[in-house]
């Protein structure tokens, strides 16, 4: 099974290791046609720690590392 990948903003880096990335998706309404957006924060595993609150990440999916973290950030090079 493929994994998924997500772009988002890293909105946290206090923890070791760990940054909170929030992802915003926009869809239309069903019955309104309005364009809405709703997002979601994921905890990502970062290795080096090398992002920082207001960078613009690429997440995949992991297998699962803790209790909340299934997700992995990209390196550059992947």
């Amino acid at each position: 099974m493929p994994r998924r990948i997500l772009q988002g903003t890293v909105v946290s880096d206090k923890q070791d290791k760990t940054v909170i990335v929030s992802v915003v998706r926009r869809f239309k309404h069903p019955m309104y046609a309005k364009i809405i957006q709703k997002s979601k924060k994921y905890a990502a595993h970062d290795e080096t720690n090398n992002c920082k609150e207001g960078d613009v990440v690429k997440i995949r999916e992991c297998r699962p590392i803790s209790k909340r973290k299934t997700w992995e950030v990209l390196t550059e090079g992947a």
